[in-house]
């Protein structure tokens, strides 16, 4: 009984099916001699038939791994191809994308003041591919002997949303101006976040100015937009409000345009063709070394080598820049990533942001902020920040941080640091102007105290405002003074590119 034992513990620990152990019992009576000693041969043939039956499922496992491991490997493969080689900037993609463009104006499908230009008269002409990223379209090509940017949120002008009156409206019909004012203005304020009553709660609505301080009120955006579209005397075609209707879905088009006219801290939109639109092309700055440009042996695009003095009346255009953010327009406008190649230096000397993916009214911006939260760090939307109420768990709608708070921490600190500034660092106008900066790097701004006045943050942008105009008449850089507003000439823009 003994060796009939350890044969049972011996099959049972490899761990086979019930129905084995069944078997080995059939076998018994011919399988065991008495006294039980088992045959040799009946023996041999039930281990080659484990072997086979373990071989068998080892086979069937490594099957199923194979086909596993190459279904994920298929899976990933598209997976690439759709998220990276999809989006790899080639020069022959970008000239059939255009090409396509071409097509649909030939074909009556879209409209825009640089069609002719691209299609037609070759006076916009391809030069190369700068960038594709999540769908977005960007390259560089030369119009009328000046460099420009064409954008698009997507490839495709079929990708948009068609405007669903269109569906309703005879094919030889045009909208009125009427018409397109209502749409278009409804569309902008759903681009940046506004509403009608958010608008005409806190401001006129004026515009004829540049803004407080410059004779003029707070500045209604939608109300402004509709002005400009009832300038047009005659309809629109369906061709154009197609095209219209695809830059308006693209939320950095809106915000550049809407702004240009308002703003000379904004990129102007040249014109549009389809769903494309060019920007002028301007030089961002340099993530590198800090600096929106090197400050030893740079160079301003349009002039010569920069100067110290021309450095002090950049940062003046920054600090102009901050307050015209915060009090020319009905709300304040947040910019939630700052950094020196999201912004340029126009020939003038106006600083400009070029990015403004994350630039966000007040509205849009505290629906933004308002999230749960447990502690601060829970608070924070790329630069700008607010601060977690514990007991109700939620971050605060009212942003902690300013605009002015991450440029002095960002731009002006490695800017005025003592390393740039060399055998200067040392005089007492430099050391003040090096404390102020390091003040409004540490100091949360944005909030205005009882009564109206401005907290330390209006204080700190006085004091840096006060520092940087002693040390251009220390240098008599007064007469430098640049900031305004360049204008185009030899091209008349149309209505449809606002």
């Amino acid at each position: 009984m003994s060796q009939m034992s350890a044969w049972f513990w011996y099959v049972s620990d490899l761990d086979l099916y019930p129905c084995v152990s069944c078997g080995l019992l059939s076998m018994l009576p011919g399988g065991l001699l008495p006294g039980g000693s088992p045959r040799g041969s009946s023996s041999s043939s039930l281990l080659r038939w484990l072997g086979v039956r373990l071989w068998a499922r080892r086979r069937l496992l490594l099957v199923a791994l194979l086909w596993f491991g190459s279904w994920l490997f298929l899976n990933g493969l598209v997976l690439v191809q759709r998220s990276i080689l999809s989006d790899f900037c080639t020069e022959k993609h970008s000239r059939q994308i255009l090409s396509r463009l071409c097509g649909e104006f030939r074909d009556g499908s879209v409209s825009g003041d640089m069609c002719s230009d691209l299609c037609e008269v070759g006076l916009l002409q391809f030069r190369r591919c700068l960038y594709y990223e999540n769908g977005k379209k960007v390259m560089e090509a030369e119009w009328r002997g000046s460099t420009v940017i064409l954008k698009s949120k997507m490839e495709n002008f079929s990708s948009y949303e068609p405007l669903n009156i269109l569906e309703y409206q005879d094919t030889a019909e045009e909208l009125s101006p009427m018409d397109v004012v209502l749409y278009a203005t409804m569309e902008v304020r759903n681009s940046l976040g506004l509403t009608e009553e958010e608008e005409d709660e806190d401001g006129d609505g004026g515009g004829g100015g540049e803004g407080r301080g410059r004779g003029g009120g707070k500045r209604n955006i939608s109300r402004l937009w509709g002005e400009e579209l009832r300038k047009r005397g005659r309809g629109y075609s369906r061709a154009e409000l197609s095209s219209l209707w695809a830059l308006l879905q693209q939320e950095e088009y809106t915000f550049l345009r809407v702004l240009q006219d308002l703003s000379p801290h904004v990129a102007r939109v040249l014109g549009s063709c389809g769903h494309f639109y060019a920007v002028e092309y301007l030089s961002a700055g340099h993530t590198w070394n800090q600096n929106l440009f090197s400050v030893e042996g740079g160079q301003v695009r349009g002039g010569g080598q920069v100067s110290r003095e021309q450095v002090n009346l950049i940062a003046l255009s920054f600090l102009h820049m901050v307050k015209h953010f915060e009090n020319d327009f009905v709300h304040k406008l947040h910019l939630c990533d700052i950094k020196p190649e999201n912004f340029a230096i126009r020939s003038d000397l106006t600083v400009v942001a070029i990015d403004v993916d994350m630039a966000f009214f007040e509205p849009k911006m505290r629906e933004i902020l308002e999230q749960n939260c447990s502690s601060d760090d829970d608070c924070n939307f790329f630069d700008c920040s607010s601060r977690c109420e514990t007991k109700k768990q939620r971050c605060s709608a009212t942003r902690r941080n300013s605009n002015l708070q991450v440029i002095c921490e960002k731009i002006f600190r490695p800017w005025f640091s003592p390393t740039l500034l060399g055998a200067k660092a040392g005089l007492p106008l430099q050391v003040e102007l090096q404390r102020a900066v390091q003040e409004c790097s540490e100091t949360d701004g944005g909030e205005e105290e009882e009564g109206g006045r401005g907290g330390r943050g209006e204080d700190v942008h006085l004091r840096l405002l006060n520092i940087l105009n002693r040390l251009l008449e220390e240098g008599g850089g007064s007469s430098e003074r640049g900031g305004g507003r360049h204008e185009e000439e030899d091209h008349v823009h149309t209505a449809l590119n606002f």
